[in-house]
């Protein structure tokens, strides 16, 4: 049997992040469990209060040997991109907003670091020379080479989902941060039960062909967390595993 937790997207909110893998430490002890692998749907960063400390706790875990992966989101990928450039959009985010807009949270993010816009008369080359001096180089690089994708037997795991009815290796990468519509309609099985994040439900759905993650703790909402043996999925809770079906189980 094969073994595989998820958790969903974190949004700078460590607290939550920790609780996610207190609820894992849990179910492997009670499963006598060595370390299945830990996959993180992405969006580490933004809106919350910790995005650097978010971070450095799954850096800190990598480091240390933790068999955890860390998926690349598209907020992920929004504050990499306007650390090496300083441009705070890509060709997937509607105009005005950019990544220090309000509702993005980028700019809770650059707080973490102890970078605050200096009044609204600070230019952006100003704003992003010192983001660019507070960030730590390591921590632009772990977000600069973060994987799109992780598969497990007939597990495909991913930020935002997949274009339906394209090879995995013809995927583009701002499909699988990004997409949303095209994927979230779609009731066709794919080769693999898509597990992802990225669009925020009121609670962790399994939708048959793909299971939804993301319960909006970017606004504030619990984190979620899941494993995965084989067919079987679970959301893990302070109680305990409940299980996740399809419709109609």
């Amino acid at each position: 049997m094969t073994r595989v937790y998820a958790i969903g997207d974190i949004h700078g909110h460590l607290s939550e992040l920790r609780r996610a893998h207190a609820l894992i430490a849990a179910d492997r002890k009670k499963m006598g469990d060595d370390g299945s692998v830990v996959v993180h749907l992405g969006d580490l960063c933004d809106r919350g209060p910790d995005s650097r400390g978010v971070i450095e706790f799954l850096m800190g875990g990598i480091a240390e040997g933790q068999d955890w992966i860390v998926l690349k989101g598209n907020h992920d990928r929004l504050f990499a991109r306007f650390l090496m450039t300083g441009e705070g959009t890509d060709g997937r985010l509607r105009s005005p907003l950019t990544w220090t807009s309000g509702p993005m949270g980028g700019a809770e993010t650059l707080l973490s670091y102890g970078v605050e816009r200096q009044g609204r008369f600070e230019g952006d080359a100003a704003y992003h020379a010192r983001a660019v001096a507070a960030v730590p180089e390591a921590h632009v690089a772990f977000m600069g080479k973060l994987p799109l994708t992780y598969i497990s037997g007939e597990l495909l795991f991913v930020h935002a989902g997949i274009r339906p009815g394209v090879s995995i290796v013809d995927q583009t990468e701002d499909d699988l941060v990004w997409i949303r519509d095209e994927f979230l309609w779609d009731l066709t099985e794919h080769p693999w039960l898509i597990v992802h994040g990225h669009t925020p439900v009121d609670e962790a759905t399994h939708y048959g062909n793909r299971i939804n993650l993301d319960t909006g703790a970017g606004y504030g909402n619990p984190l979620t967390v899941a494993v995965f043996e084989d067919d079987d999925a679970f959301l893990l809770t302070k109680r305990g595993r409940r299980p996740l079906l399809p419709p109609g189980a």
